[in-house]
């Protein structure tokens, strides 16, 4: 069927003209051909199981759409996905594939195949998180005590860990996990039934169709179930958020690497195709730029529903692809993230000289003093004047007694200070909860294993379900053949 023949639903009377390319989805709808093919049979087996067609009726359609599967999307042609398959049916078994579109409109059509195919994009997502949050912590695991610089503004502040460094992405992207869950959940409500906005005067049975396509539920006001893409919202800003703290994660990569303190595996950089000693992390540079990706399908979206009346309006054809893009641009870039981190190797050596570069430890001998005594404010214009001075021992000694107008072995010993002057020293005072300490460090990761497990028993619950209703509805549809 061309352009200039219409389908099932324009017919011959809007069939033609230059607009006909304009309004079609095709090009972008292949990602909903299994969507649909499952809407449609949940959609018949009901109508059938509620006497609103004859089982001979479903029996027929059923089989065409068995048929159509075989051949593919590329054999249909049409305004859109939807409307190629009905006209496909209707060309297979005549006037009783019309039957199909019983008691549903496209509208609600649309919106459960979105919900349908995103929810499993989501999953997906949850899964990539997941990965890299197991990468995280276990080279987290492996590098406790392995010290390094840590810096506020980029610039050298207080030596931490890798551990403590890597963890703390871990425990972002356990929210971002959370986030995606979320929007899941409200992602997989069941809009079918609904119709073109205002229901339907046949006697269908929301509730059967949604159990049958691993739906959580149904959505009740059938005026906001055709018309919301909120859901679409909520996805791309979990996607947007989790690509913002890949794209962290990268800058942090990149910039460790140029600095020495880290070498990314060959399989995850590439070289010059001019200068052969170059070893370029292009991967994790990529993984950052889908930030930018993320962030225009989510602006895309918004700016697309924004102001839209209720309900249905055709605008919303061209917000879907916006979540398409996003899920495409951060899924692959939380997985090649997650490769990066595992196969990475950290240079301690360098870590280590560096941890305690530009007088990073003075915050520790600022605490120090404080713990003895000196009250914190005193003991930061203490170290801010050793640290022009010469950041060691004698310049703080003089700097104490310049402004205490006493000598610093009164408060403290000196080779108390000289400890926290060292940098693996300052950082195992620090075992705050959440601190660099490696007792510290060690007793968040075990949280967040507990976390990463009840994480990834929620995934596979989430994808049994899916995988027990697809059954279901095979085994209900073999009933008809």
């Amino acid at each position: 069927m061309g352009e200039e023949s219409g389908d099932v639903v324009r017919r011959e009377r809007f069939s033609g003209g230059p607009a006909r390319g304009f309004l079609s989805s095709m090009d972008a709808d292949e990602r909903l051909f299994a969507a649909d093919l499952a809407v449609d049979r949940a959609h018949v087996v009901m109508l059938a199981e509620q006497d609103i067609i004859d089982g001979e009726s479903a029996s027929a359609i059923l089989a065409a759409l068995a048929d159509i599967e075989r051949t593919g999307y590329d054999a249909l042609e049409g305004e859109d996905i939807h409307a190629a398959i009905e006209t496909a049916v209707i060309e297979r078994v005549g006037e009783t594939g019309g039957r199909m579109h019983t008691a549903r409109s496209r509208n609600d059509e649309v919106a459960t195949c979105i919900r349908y195919r995103l929810r499993e994009d989501l999953l997906d997502g949850v899964e990539a998180t997941l990965v890299l949050r197991e990468a995280l912590v276990e080279e987290a695991h492996a590098h406790t005590e392995t010290t390094m610089p840590g810096y506020t503004h980029r610039q050298p502040a207080q030596p931490t860990t890798v551990g403590h460094f890597l963890s703390s992405y871990a425990q972002a992207l356990g929210r971002d996990t959370a986030r995606l869950c979320r929007a899941y959940d409200r992602t997989n409500r069941s809009p079918l039934g609904t119709a073109a906005f205002a229901g339907t005067p046949f006697s269908i049975d929301r509730e059967r169709t949604a159990d049958l396509l691993g739906f959580d539920g149904v959505l009740g006001n059938s005026m906001d179930a055709v018309s919301t893409r909120d859901f679409l919202v909520e996805a791309a800003s979990a996607l947007v958020t989790l690509s913002v703290t890949l794209s962290g994660l990268a800058t942090d990569l990149v910039e460790f690497a140029a600095d020495g303190y880290l070498d990314v595996d060959d399989d995850y950089a590439s070289t010059s195709s001019i200068m052969p000693q170059k070893k370029n992390p292009d991967t994790l540079e990529l993984v950052r730029a889908s930030a930018g990706t993320a962030s225009a399908g989510l602006n895309g979206l918004l700016t697309t529903l924004k102001g839209l009346p209720r309900a249905y309006n055709r605008d919303l054809q061209e917000a879907t692809p916006h979540i398409w893009s996003a899920v495409d641009a951060v899924v692959p870039a939380t997985e090649v993230a997650a490769g990066a981190v595992a196969t990475a190797t950290w240079n301690g050596e360098a870590l280590a000289t560096a941890a305690g570069d530009g007088f990073a430890t003075a915050t520790g001998v600022a605490d120090l003093l404080a713990i003895h005594g000196i009250p914190f404010r005193t003991a930061h214009e203490i170290l801010a004047q050793a640290a022009e001075d010469g950041a060691d021992y004698a310049a703080i000694e003089s700097a104490a007694n310049a402004v205490l107008d006493d000598s610093l072995s009164s408060y403290v010993e000196r080779e108390t200070v000289e400890s926290t002057l060292d940098a693996d020293a300052s950082v195992a005072s620090r075992d705050s909860v959440g601190g660099p300490a490696p007792t510290a460090v060690e007793a968040a990761l075990g949280g967040m294993e507990t976390d990463i497990e009840d994480d990834r028993e929620r995934l596979t619950e989430h994808r049994e379900r899916l995988v027990a209703a697809e059954s279901a509805l095979e085994t209900e549809v073999g009933g008809y053949a």
